[in-house]
């Protein structure tokens, strides 16, 4: 039974720095591509950040494309968001979730799933001055 356990939110100022983890239990973690997710209120949850399952290629949405990086230690099952140069915008509960490797040759892309049944209970990420 897949769990996924969210921490590191926080209030921040802007221009701040956050890192978020998110450790995964009940599944094989090192095969499985890991995504980031937020959800802003009154907003529909949006794909953040993404990583494959070896870490070999990562993906970001461009409105944090050069701000946030996504990385992951197998050994500790544990997935990480690096948040720099955080903007109010960013405001919002932070998700990590599983997918996978969509791979063509010998290159790989994560995919998320079509659905998710299930979420962690998030982190709260504020910025605000």
């Amino acid at each position: 039974q897949v769990q996924l356990v969210e921490s590191g939110g926080g209030l921040v100022q802007p221009g701040g720095s956050l890192r978020l983890s998110c450790a995964g239990t009940g599944f094989i973690f090192s095969t499985y591509a890991m995504f980031w997710f937020r959800q802003a209120p009154g907003k529909e949850r949006e794909l953040v950040a993404a990583i494959t399952s070896a870490g070999s290629s990562t993906n970001y949405v461009d409105s944090v494309k050069g701000r946030f990086t996504i990385s992951r230690d197998n050994a500790k099952k544990t997935v990480y968001l690096q948040m720099n140069s955080l903007k109010p915008e960013d405001t919002a509960v932070y998700y990590c979730n599983v997918g996978f490797d969509y791979c063509s040759g010998y290159v790989c892309s994560p995919r998320p799933r079509d659905q998710y049944d299930y979420w962690g209970q998030g982190t709260q990420v504020t910025v605000s001055s």
